[in-house]
């Protein structure tokens, strides 16, 4: 055997090439891993990658997925790498210019090839914070072969951060399954009964329904080729899932599909939990959606619940100034704190009713009469009965949104409490 017949390990990084009204990164992902597959005998994908980065990210598209892939290649295939690399994302300048909506916000693609492994830190940068374009693009290194379609494209960032993400023991997997062409635009057949009953039947699965509403959960809502993405805590048990599926005459045959690893419902975008004491009474504007001031003690901080965060925004219109409250959430540009968690530690007392005597609500005598009770004559001072709320639930005091309306990669009550960020 020649030396150019050994393999090495190669990464390969995509993001930024959907739409929000069409196509669907994953998928021209799994166009190029199939075309690099069937192309070069040696070639050998041993892992796909799918990484939530931040979520205020600017031009992101739905849940700011970027995608990566652990590669075999024999070193003297390098070349027809690069080729087929440079021919995809010729096929995809001319998917964009000629198949893609004129309106909304225009893909940025781009695609590296690295021989060389990343910096962790590129990951925890980009899945925490916003990451500069400029920044990023110039720690490149010179062994990585970029291609784009212009020349700063927005997806440099993601495919260079899910690249250099490290999984660890937080990681779970999701199987992506798509639909033939003839389907799109076309509603999904995946009926309720199957998701219930896949469910029931594999219990690591997650995030396939919202109990709250019974609606389905592994269906896109958007206009995209994917059919459906089922999520698990078990690599073993996801495959036997989606066969589960398949199988069924009330869910659609998929075209083709593929097993990732990802930092979904892992809290890696968030520092941890913090504790303040509320200084304001609950502000609520139209639609539903609530805040709240809390002093830290060192700062003040503006916490926010939206309506669709449902036992979040219900928890936090409970509030009141004095009451001692720990929450987990997501800074936003302008500073506030979006909610992902709350929970009351310790509540102020709250005013109740006047004190009884027999049996009746005691009244006031007058200006500087104290109250009396008009059966019996007793007077005392004047005085409200106080009580503390109970704010108890089932997770320690912890609330979250319904399951449809958390973000993807926050971890769920179930699998865990809160705890230190999961950064080591």
């Amino acid at each position: 055997m020649s030396g150019t017949d050994v393999k090495g390990v190669i990464r390969i990084g995509l993001d930024d090439t959907d739409h929000i009204d069409c196509a669907c990164t994953t998928e021209h992902f799994q166009r190029l891993l199939t075309r690099l597959n069937d192309s070069i005998v040696s070639f050998e994908t041993k892992e796909r990658r799918l990484v939530r980065l931040w979520p205020f990210a600017p031009n992101r598209t739905r849940g700011n997925a970027a995608l990566a892939a652990i590669c075999l290649v024999n070193i003297a295939d390098l070349n027809n790498v690069d080729s087929i690399c440079r021919e995809f994302m010729d096929d995809l300048n001319k998917e964009i210019q000629g198949t893609y909506p004129h309106t909304g916000q225009k893909p940025s693609p781009c695609l590296l090839l690295a021989l060389d492994d990343y910096p962790e830190s590129w990951y925890w940068e980009a899945v925490r914070g916003e990451v500069s374009l400029k920044v990023r693009k110039k720690q490149i290194p010179d062994s990585t072969k970029i291609y784009s379609i212009e020349h700063n494209p927005n997806g440099v960032v993601g495919a260079s951060s899910a690249i250099a993400w490290n999984p660890n023991e937080h990681n779970t997997w999701e199987l992506i399954a798509w639909r033939s062409d003839d389907k799109i635009s076309s509603p999904r057949e995946v009926s309720s009964q199957a998701i219930e009953s896949m469910s029931e039947n594999f219990p690591t699965t997650f995030a396939n329904r919202d109990p709250t509403t019974g609606r389905g959960m592994i269906m896109p809502r958007t206009n995209c080729p994917v059919l459906y993405g089922i999520r698990a805590e078990s690599f073993e048990e996801l495959q036997s899932a989606h066969e589960f599926l398949q199988i069924r005459e009330d869910v659609e045959k998929c075209y083709s599909w593929a097993i990732h690893r990802t930092n979904q419902i892992s809290d890696d975008h968030l520092l941890g939990s913090e504790i303040g004491i509320v200084s304001s009474f609950p502000l609520e504007v139209q639609g539903g959606h609530s805040s709240v001031s809390v002093w830290t003690g060192s700062s003040s901080i503006t916490l926010v619940a939206f309506a669709e965060s449902g036992e979040v925004n219900a928890l936090l219109r409970r509030l009141k100034p004095g009451d001692e409250v720990e929450w987990m959430g997501l800074s936003s540009p302008s500073s506030e704190v979006h909610l992902e968690r709350l929970r009351v530690n310790t509540s102020s007392p709250r005013l109740g009713k006047r004190p009884e005597c027999c049996n009746k609500t005691m009244r006031s005598a007058g200006v500087g009469q104290g109250l009396r009770c008009k059966t019996c004559g007793h007077s005392i001072e004047k005085a409200w009965q106080t009580k503390l709320e109970s704010f108890n639930s089932q997770h320690q005091g912890w609330v979250e949104p319904n399951p449809a309306n958390r973000r993807h990669l926050a971890k769920p009550l179930q699998r865990g409490l809160p705890t230190e960020n999961n950064q080591t």
